[in-house]
């Protein structure tokens, strides 16, 4: 049974590094695009503009996270299986992290540079650094000793909330927790990661 073909349309800077990620994981081979939102190569897959996009034989799926999980469950590697209790702590971690780590960098972002400046409102960076350090905290009292977020084996939320760290560096959102700051440096050092990053810069 041979794999399906795969195209990752969206700059490696952006949160398609997460379907790159994931494919060099799986030691899939994939081509691609390093458009940026709203390009030409975005908007005829989905109107929206909004990266990544995943070409799967030529249909998009769209939303990093459902696009790791889809390449997950397909090729039966770095999930738990569906219907299960340990699948359910999975997801749940998974939106846990799109919660408090995701969407506090997202808000930051579109108060920064995304929305219209008269309806950007900078004080409210503030309150969200605040929120990311709490949030870093019950993150790394959830996951404990583990050297994973969901279990003691790497899945799909290790790639949404490494993105998210390497995100928070980058938008100079302190990364406080010692334990969380261990973690990063171990999932940076991930060879399919580093693989993702040197194609994006390619």
């Amino acid at each position: 049974m041979t794999n399906p073909s795969y195209t990752v349309i969206g700059a490696a800077t952006t949160r398609a590094a997460r379907p790159m990620w994931m494919l060099e994981e799986l030691g899939l081979v994939y081509d691609y695009i390093g458009a940026k939102p709203h390009g030409d190569d975005v908007t005829r897959h989905y109107a929206r503009g909004k990266v990544p996009v995943l070409l799967v034989d030529g249909e998009p799926i769209t939303d990093s996270t459902a696009i790791i999980q889809f390449l997950a469950d397909k090729h039966g590697q770095f999930t738990h299986p569906a219907g299960t209790l340990d699948r359910a702590r999975q997801d749940a971690l998974t939106h846990c992290i799109l919660d408090e780590f995701d969407a506090v960098l997202w808000t930051s972002a579109r108060h920064s540079f995304i929305l219209p400046e008269e309806h950007r409102v900078p004080a409210v960076k503030e309150s969200l650094r605040w929120e990311f350090a709490r949030n870093q905290a019950s993150l790394v009292k959830r996951m404990g000793d583990q050297p994973f977020v969901a279990c003691d084996s790497f899945t799909v939320p290790d790639i949404v909330l490494t993105h998210c760290l390497m995100w928070a560096k980058s938008a100079k959102f302190e990364i406080s927790e010692p334990a969380l700051l261990d973690y990063f440096t171990r999932m940076k050092a991930r060879p399919a990661l580093q693989r993702a990053l040197a194609r994006g810069k390619s």
